[in-house]
């Protein structure tokens, strides 16, 4: 399936079951909450927006198709999804990230997070090798935008993901200038992609929003646990402006 067709189908397609509506575009569902039939099973799996909506679980569906991920998940900003990305640590845990990396996330990471004892430390790399003497026992994660906001430096993703895994430590690329057009990081070795939605998969100012997508179905329900537990998720609206007409600039892109 080439990539336009997946940008206008994926997480799309009607609901045709008995009793579906069959909506050509997925609609937006506002409900904050759902009947159920019976008391003990929500109806369709839905119970509050929080913890899902009809809506966002298209936009899901489709941003995991789109990186080449299993799941997907959004969220109010793309400094929301980062946050949640890294209450998968706990104190004394140390990051490593790309020097150039995006003012908010450098922000989020000095004076928020450290102030729990996470430790972090800021490094000019661009392949695996440079990253190994900055690895402490400690570390569990590194932080990889590329190109990165604002001076485009270039990682190697792949160089830079086989020597994390090879010593078990997660990796995670921000995708946000590549897009999942020109970049897939999953496929490079990537173990989670982030992407604040605001800018290219948005792209038309009208929509805030942040993405994590994902292969790993370990990983996947540790972060759909801390998007219900924290609550930062993105509106119906919002995941239907993103789903329905600002995806249309991706598929701009690969025609």
């Amino acid at each position: 399936m080439k990539f336009s067709t997946k940008a206008i189908h994926a997480g799309n397609e009607p609901n045709l079951k008995e009793g579906g509506s069959g909506d050509v575009v997925i609609p937006i569902h506002l409900s904050t909450t759902f009947a159920r039939k019976k008391v003990s099973r929500p109806t369709g799996g839905y119970e509050y927006s929080r913890s899902g909506n009809p809506t966002r679980n298209a936009l899901e569906e489709n941003l995991a198709a789109l990186e080449g991920g299993k799941a997907a998940f959004a969220f109010s900003s793309g400094l929301a999804a980062i946050a949640n990305i890294l209450l998968l640590l706990k104190s004394g845990d140390h990051l490593i990230s790309i020097d150039d990396v995006y003012g908010g996330t450098r922000r989020l990471f000095k004076q928020v997070f450290e102030t729990f004892d996470l430790k972090f430390s800021f490094v000019n790399f661009v392949t695996g090798k440079d990253l190994q003497r900055h690895i402490q026992k400690n570390t569990k994660l590194i932080w990889i935008e590329s190109p990165t906001n604002p001076l485009m430096k270039i990682v190697d993703i792949a160089s830079a993901c086989g020597m994390a895994k090879s010593k078990k430590i997660l990796t995670v690329v921000d995708n946000t200038f590549a897009s999942p057009y020109f970049q897939k990081p999953l496929a490079l070795g990537a173990d989670i992609v982030v992407h604040s939605m605001t800018k290219y998969i948005g792209g038309h100012s009208d929509a805030v929003g942040g993405c994590i997508v994902l292969k790993d179905k370990d990983l996947a329900v540790r972060i759909k646990f801390l998007q219900n537990a924290v609550g930062a998720i993105l509106s119906p609206f919002d995941s239907f402006q993103t789903l329905s007409s600002s995806l249309y600039n991706l598929i701009l892109a690969s025609s």
